[in-house]
């Protein structure tokens, strides 16, 4: 049993990656580390933009805090708005190499593993919470088929096969304006919407017991 008797949400973020400094995901996490939200405080780690090692901080840190709710976090510099991810398949495919420079092309993300996950997270009310407050955000049908994909899936295939009473999903965020400025074209997003929508989202997963249902115009 952990030794943290309170009720917790864990929320990860990532080393920086692909040449940029900071990494938005670790940043914003920070900005979280210690909150309480819904009577649940929140518990953070940063996680290694690498292959398997990613999983396995990830699953060390589950099992230190045993979080109710687990949302990892991750960079997605071109994107507008905060991602709320459906599903992760199982396929490494790596565009780059990771920070250890293994760069794995068509291979699973655990071997004979079912070929996705969906996420256990309220991810539409999670959605609707966030536009109602005013913070842009949206559905996503692809992790990619990087790191984030990776770490999505071994999340999810780690509490089905551990039969954890946890609910864990996968949201990207935007660059910072800070990333934006050498990147001519892309958007960006202020630290303080960041952190308000992720509370949010938090609020959401922690609160809502069933999910709802939005049209699908409301979804990317």
């Amino acid at each position: 049993m952990s030794s943290y008797s309170k009720p917790c949400v864990l929320v990860t973020g990532f080393m920086p990656f692909g040449g940029e400094s900071i990494n938005p995901s670790w940043q914003l996490a920070q900005q979280l580390e210690g909150e309480s939200i819904e009577g649940h405080v929140v518990h953070t780690k940063e996680l290694p933009c690498e292959f398997d090692k990613s999983i396995s901080a990830l699953t060390q840190a589950i099992d230190k805090y045993h979080p109710s709710v687990v949302i990892c976090l991750g960079q997605a510099g071109g994107r507008c708005d905060i991602s709320i991810e459906r599903i992760a398949i199982n396929i490494n495919d790596a565009r780059i190499p990771d920070n250890q420079g293994k760069q794995p092309i068509d291979t699973p993300v655990v071997e004979h593993g079912p070929d996705a996950y969906f996420a256990s997270l309220p991810i539409k009310s999670m959605l609707s919470s966030a536009l109602q407050a005013g913070v842009p955000a949206s559905i996503s049908n692809t992790a990619g088929t990087y790191v984030c994909n990776h770490v999505m899936y071994g999340l999810l295939h780690y509490l089905k096969t551990h039969d954890l009473v946890c609910r864990g999903g996968f949201v990207h965020i935007p660059y910072l304006p800070s990333q934006a400025a050498h990147h001519p074209g892309a958007p960006s997003m202020e630290i303080d919407t960041l952190v308000k929508g992720i509370k949010i989202l938090l609020t959401s997963a922690i609160t809502q017991k069933q999910d709802i249902k939005l049209i699908a115009g409301t979804t990317h």
